[in-house]
C-alpha cells in the first residue's frame, strides 16, 4: 500500500527533487505532503529523526513531529489537509501572468516609472484582473512568487541616533 501511494505520488516527488517552484526554496502543498511522506518511509526504514532532518533539510523539531504523527495515526496524519484561511481571489494562471507583468516592468504596466512599488503593483493587478489587494498583501504575493527578497530589518531609530552622536564626536575631535 505505502509503494502505492509514492508511485502515485511521483510527479510531485519529482518536484521536490528539482524545487522547481516560483521561489527556490518554497514548497507548495502537494510538494511538502510528498516530502513528508518521503520521510515517513526513511523513518519506518529505521533512518533516525537527526538523519531525516538533514537529508530533507527541515528542523529536527520537524522530523520529531513527522515521526510522532506517524507513530500515533500513521501516514494518514502526514497527508495535507485543507489550508486554513480564504481562498485566493486569483488562480495559478492569473498568477502566472501576474509573475509575468512584473517582470516585464512598470512601464510595460502603463507607469512613468521603471520602479515597482507594491501600491503601483496592486494597481496593475487591478487593472487586469479587476481584483484590489491591498498594497501590504501585494508585497507577500510579490515574495511567495520569489519576484522579490524580504527587504533587511529597518535599524531601531535609537541605533541611528547613537551612530549619528557617535560620528558627530568622532569629527569634533
Amino acid at each position: 500500500m505505502f509503494s502505492d501511494i509514492l508511485d502515485s505520488l511521483w510527479h510531485s516527488i519529482n518536484r521536490v527533487a528539482h524545487m522547481d517552484t516560483a521561489a527556490e526554496g518554497i514548497l507548495n502543498r502537494d510538494e511538502m505532503e510528498s516530502r513528508r511522506l518521503l520521510a515517513a518511509q526513511d523513518l519506518q526504514r529505521g533512518l533516525s529523526q537527526s538523519q531525516v532532518a538533514r537529508k530533507f533539510g527541515v528542523s529536527r523539531t520537524t522530523a520529531s513531529r513527522w515521526h510522532r504523527a506517524l507513530s500515533g495515526k500513521g501516514l494518514e496524519a502526514l497527508r495535507k489537509r485543507r489550508a486554513p484561511g480564504r481562498p485566493s481571489r486569483l488562480t495559478g494562471d492569473q498568477l502566472s501572468v501576474v509573475a509575468e507583468i512584473y517582470r516585464l516592468g512598470p512601464r510595460a504596466a502603463g507607469f512613468d516609472s521603471d520602479k515597482w512599488t507594491t501600491a503601483r503593483f496592486a494597481e496593475a493587478i487591478f487593472i487586469r484582473f479587476a481584483v484590489r489587494y491591498d498594497p501590504d498583501h501585494v508585497g507577500r504575493i510579490m515574495h511567495r512568487l520569489g519576484l522579490r527578497e524580504r527587504s533587511r530589518a529597518r535599524r531601531r531609530l535609537a541605533d541611528v541616533i547613537f551612530a549619528e552622536q557617535r560620528e558627530a564626536t568622532a569629527g569634533a575631535a
